[in-house]
């Protein structure tokens, strides 16, 4: 990836981050840490690899994305405003009782959002679910999901795991958000599910680890995933959480919080120093 086209996407990355810390300030709640960690891959995949069309969202050859971790939703919001899903200025609506942009995604409700999540675990198995279907009717679509490596703690990631690698679903990529925190505390102590790459090796995948920051990792090992056949790929990026927000980064309480308006305008002050 040539150097123009990796500043066109940290330009929109950032545009995502931005609007990410808006909706969480504008809902006074929300999980502002782990969707700021997310923004580059989402970044990456809506606005470099995956084909779908912001006129027809329902298109049945689209390429899939499942939001495992639903809790992240301000993430994917932003970005399918970015993408052109629905105009941007829905996002202030966040978790409004009448807006279509809830705390956790909404398939039925919410334009360019696959899959309904918010219950851990539920997401990769219904992407499991959308990458039998393809390969079962010879469609040509891929599914990519991302999981928080909190999320991983939960025992049906594991019965999906199992049941991607005996299907061979090489048409499906997970990306394991590893910024090392969830809700309590550090992974390794309130439930240590490390090592994740060892793990889902046992489990039959192809497994890369990559900086889930930087887009020429993320792109060279999508593009691996692709070529790669005969059994599902995961991607383990080593992120931080709360990236691009000064005191966010890096810190567990930053979980599910709302800033204020005196951290909301450094946030966005720390934002503005990046593009």
């Amino acid at each position: 990836m040539d150097n123009a086209k990796v500043s066109e996407l940290e330009k929109i990355a950032n545009g995502i981050r931005r609007d990410i810390v808006t909706q969480v300030y504008s809902a006074n709640s929300g999980h502002p840490g782990g969707s700021l960690s997310i923004a580059d891959v989402l970044t990456y995949l809506y606005f470099e690899k995956m084909n779908v069309m912001v006129d027809d969202p329902k298109w049945e050859d689209r390429d899939r994305f499942v939001l495992s971790k639903g809790h992240a939703s301000p993430a994917i919001y932003a970005t399918l405003a970015a993408k052109g899903f629905f105009p941007k200025e829905e996002l202030v609506k966040f978790r409004n009782i009448e807006s279509f942009l809830q705390g956790h995604p909404d398939m039925k409700h919410t334009p360019g959002v696959d899959m309904s999540t918010g219950s851990l675990g539920l997401g990769i198995s219904a992407a499991c679910g959308m990458a039998l279907g393809g390969k079962t009717q010879k469609k040509d679509f891929r599914v990519y999901a991302v999981l928080g490596d909190g999320e991983i703690a939960e025992g049906q990631v594991w019965e999906a795991a199992m049941f991607a690698a005996h299907y061979k679903l090489d048409n499906l990529c997970a990306f394991i958000d590893n910024n090392g925190l969830q809700i309590d505390g550090e992974i390794t102590k309130v439930m240590n599910s490390t090592p994740i790459d060892e793990k889902f090796k046992a489990f039959g995948w192809n497994v890369q680890m990559i900086d889930g920051h930087d887009f020429n990792a993320i792109e060279a090992a999508v593009n691996a995933a692709e070529a790669f056949k005969g059994a599902p790929s995961v991607i383990i990026m080593k992120t931080t959480k709360g990236k691009g927000v000064s005191f966010m980064e890096g810190k567990a309480s930053w979980h599910g919080a709302a800033p204020n308006k005196e951290q909301y305008e450094q946030a966005m002050n720390d934002l503005a120093m990046a593009d």
